[in-house]
C-alpha cells in the first residue's frame, strides 16, 4: 500500500489503534443504544417491539454518516483514530456505504468478526477484514494545535 504510512518506518501512526478502535466501538455502541431508546419513546414505545431492526439500522446510519462527514465514527474522533483509504485519503459516503456494510456482515457471521479482530491484534496496520479488502485503515489523527 504505497500511499500509506509504512507500519515499519512510521509506526505511531499505527500504535495502539486496536485499543483505540475497541474503546471507539464501545462509545459508539452507546451512542446508538442512546438513539435507539429515543427513537421507541418517539414511536409510542412501538419501536421496542422490533429493537433488533432498530438498533440496525439506526447503527448502520449513524456509523455510515459519521465515516462519511469526517472518516471516523464519534468513538472514533473521541479515541483519536480516523480511517483512511489506499491512497491515504478520508473516507467519501461510497467508501463509509462499503466500509460499514462490510462491518455489518462481520457483526452478523460472528467468525468474521473473530478472524477481523484477530487480523487487528497481529496485522502490521491493525486492519480487519472489511479494512483489508477495501485497502484502508485507522490510523492515529494528528495532534490538532
Amino acid at each position: 500500500m504505497p500511499h500509506l504510512p509504512d507500519p515499519e518506518f512510521q509506526p505511531d501512526f499505527y500504535a495502539s489503534v486496536p485499543l483505540k478502535r475497541l474503546i471507539a466501538w464501545v462509545f459508539d455502541t452507546i451512542i446508538i443504544v442512546a438513539l435507539s431508546l429515543i427513537a421507541v419513546l418517539f414511536t409510542a414505545f412501538v419501536g421496542a417491539f422490533f429493537w433488533p431492526v432498530l438498533y440496525l439500522v439506526l447503527g448502520f446510519a449513524y456509523r455510515v454518516v459519521t465515516i462519511a462527514s469526517g472518516s471516523a465514527t464519534w468513538g472514533m474522533r473521541f479515541a483519536g483514530i480516523e480511517f483512511r483509504n489506499a491512497y491515504g485519503e478520508r473516507f467519501d459516503l461510497g467508501l463509509a456505504l462499503a466500509h460499514t456494510a462490510g462491518y455489518s456482515l462481520s457483526i452478523a457471521l460472528p467468525v468474521l468478526q473473530v478472524i477481523s479482530i484477530v487480523m487487528m491484534l497481529t496485522g502490521a496496520r491493525g486492519q480487519g477484514l472489511t479494512d483489508a479488502f477495501l485497502g484502508s485503515v485507522a490510523i492515529n489523527r494528528r495532534a490538532v494545535t
